[in-house]
């Protein structure tokens, strides 16, 4: 059944019933689920059984066999006052662990409007999202420059000096296995292709505390980044500068390297996380 209010409609996404095979059903019980708490999250006035039914294109007794469920695990919670289901506070725990790792973007903005001011160009911050880079926010630069990706945009890792910098961060059992899955994508004629650079690049980065995006996501545009750390000393995200090729020439890269070094490590602290040790020399 197909739902004729304004909201978006919600087609049932399976249709046999939970009697069949014992693996199968127990998938579908798990997707039915994911799909009440979905649709429960999309109104705070929350849901009665049989609009929750006809929203998602259930049977009612399914729906509150599921509900029962999930009220049992705080997922979700009955107001028998009115008789209306809404999102539990378990949801919002499991919930906020994405959030405390995204939220802080907006701490961040301080941060990256002194690396904008330091150097003049763009300041951007990401994290990685399904092994590409995902662009949370960035202070513009007030020169003129075309950026590489918009903010909730996607870069491949190996293509940018934001995945570069957190991929030094990584084994290289754990880079192989980003390649094999992501590949190498050849976005411009710098773009690294070969695992074997890919891996030379790595030890640069760790060496010099940056990375460096050489016009290798965008013609004319170089990047400079650094890796943001949380409490435990993981990555968490990285910082970068980016500006045109001709406004960054080799020489300034260094300084550059410097500014997203110490603007990182400031950031870093300001959110509670830790520098990691520096390596030994050997």
């Amino acid at each position: 059944m197909k739902n004729v209010t304004g909201r978006k409609t919600i087609q049932p996404k399976l249709t046999t019933d939970d009697t069949s095979g014992a693996g199968d059903a127990g998938v579908q019980s798990v997707d039915r689920a994911l799909l009440i708490i979905e649709t429960l999250a999309e109104d705070d006035d929350g849901y009665r059984l049989t609009d929750l039914a006809v929203r998602t294109g259930l049977s009612a007794s399914t729906v509150h066999r599921l509900l029962t469920t999930l009220e049992k695990r705080r997922f979700v919670q009955f107001d028998r006052h009115e008789s209306i289901w809404h999102i539990g506070a378990q949801s919002f725990a499991v919930g906020s662990t994405f959030v405390r790792r995204r939220n802080f973007a907006t701490q961040a903005l301080p941060y990256l409007r002194k690396l904008r001011d330091q150097t003049r160009e763009t300041a951007n911050l990401a994290v990685v999202d399904d092994g590409s880079m995902v662009i949370l926010t960035r202070v513009e630069s007030r020169e003129i420059m075309r950026s590489v990706t918009r903010v909730g945009g996607r870069v491949p890792m190996a293509a940018s000096g934001l995945g570069k910098a957190l991929l030094a961060t990584y084994s290289e059992e754990d880079v192989f296995a980003i390649i094999r899955r992501e590949g190498m994508p050849k976005l411009t004629s710098k773009s690294i292709v070969r695992a074997g650079e890919l891996c030379k690049s790595l030890r640069d980065i760790r060496r010099q505390g940056y990375s460096i995006d050489d016009e290798e996501a965008q013609v004319g545009l170089r990047c400079v980044s650094a890796v943001v750390y949380d409490d435990c000393s993981e990555p968490l995200a990285a910082i970068s500068v980016s500006g045109k090729a001709s406004r960054v020439p080799n020489d300034r890269l260094p300084v550059l390297g410097k500014f997203v070094q110490e603007v990182a490590a400031e950031l870093t602290c300001a959110l509670g996380g830790v520098l990691p040790a520096a390596p030994e020399n050997t």
